[in-house]
């Protein structure tokens, strides 16, 4: 299987159960190599044009158009001019109780109608939250639970091709176990104790981040603790040790090394930088 793609990790927004943003190839000239994550993605265009490929198929879109990108399937994107789009990507703990018991979920386009309906709601959810008004969350969390009931009873496949399922198996045993590490980033987790916990050695998990992730092991897990402790550091007045501390970083030092890695600057000069 081809090794050519990375495993993406996604946190939610902090004030909501899922992540909303605009396209960050907003401005052209712009490429997003092929990856993949657990969460269910859309894309909504709402001005201009984007190349979108799934499982290397060509998905052109264009204003108002958009395309669902399911758990585990591995997507590109190109932006060569400026457009405006719209990104959710919904984790699949978001389904619980109504997905099958595999807890695979395949969603797709439906008719002119309910396509329509899930671009305005998209629109309006969207909207509601860059305005931010008193009381948004409730707006937004409420069109975010109609569109997920949307969602469930209109454009997801009660049935699928066997194909398809055991190509989505290939990623979703590691899916499961970044769903575990995300839980438990801030505890002292290690390969050979995470190896243990799902029954592989660790000469296999750390076989399949290589394959399958693309990154080691502990390159993984220092991305999912920057993250969180970037988060951390730019909505709180914490000490940066404690920063480093509260996201299982040994110290401040550690927490430093990891995150000038990751964004080519120490935590300080950028925390300064943004005036926090």
């Amino acid at each position: 299987m081809s090794t050519d793609f990375k495993h993406e990790l996604i946190i939610p927004n902090k004030d909501l159960p899922f992540k909303l943003f605009l396209f960050e190839g907003k401005d052209g000239n712009y490429r997003r190599a092929k990856h993949w994550h657990r969460s269910i993605e859309i894309f909504l265009v709402l001005e201009g044009e984007l190349k979108f490929f799934v499982n290397n198929t060509s998905v052109p879109l264009k204003s108002v158009d958009f395309v669902i990108v399911n758990p585990n399937e591995i997507h590109s994107v190109e932006s060569p001019e400026p457009n405006q789009t719209i990104v959710v990507q919904i984790p699949l703990n978001c389904f619980t109780g109504y997905l099958r018991e595999d807890d695979y979920a395949v969603f797709s386009k439906q008719k002119e109608e309910d396509n329509r309906q899930l671009a305005v709601l998209i629109s309006q959810m969207f909207d509601a939250y860059q305005k931010k008004e008193f009381a948004y969350e409730i707006k937004v969390h409420g069109l975010f639970y109609e569109l997920l009931y949307l969602l469930i009873t209109k454009f997801m496949k009660t049935e699928e091709d066997q194909g398809s399922i055991r190509h989505k198996r290939n990623l979703d045993r590691l899916s499961k176990i970044t769903s575990y590490m995300k839980k438990n980033y801030d505890q002292t987790i290690t390969l050979e104790s995470v190896a243990d916990e799902f029954g592989f050695s660790p000469t296999y998990l750390s076989r399949m981040f290589k394959r399958y992730a693309d990154v080691s092991y502990k390159t993984y897990l220092l991305n999912l603790r920057t993250e969180y402790g970037f988060r951390e550091m730019m909505n709180t007045d914490h000490s940066l040790n404690d920063v480093a501390i509260n996201n299982g970083f040994p110290n401040s030092r550690a927490f430093a090394k990891a995150f000038a890695n990751r964004y080519g600057c120490l935590p300080s000069e950028y925390r300064k930088k943004m005036g926090n």
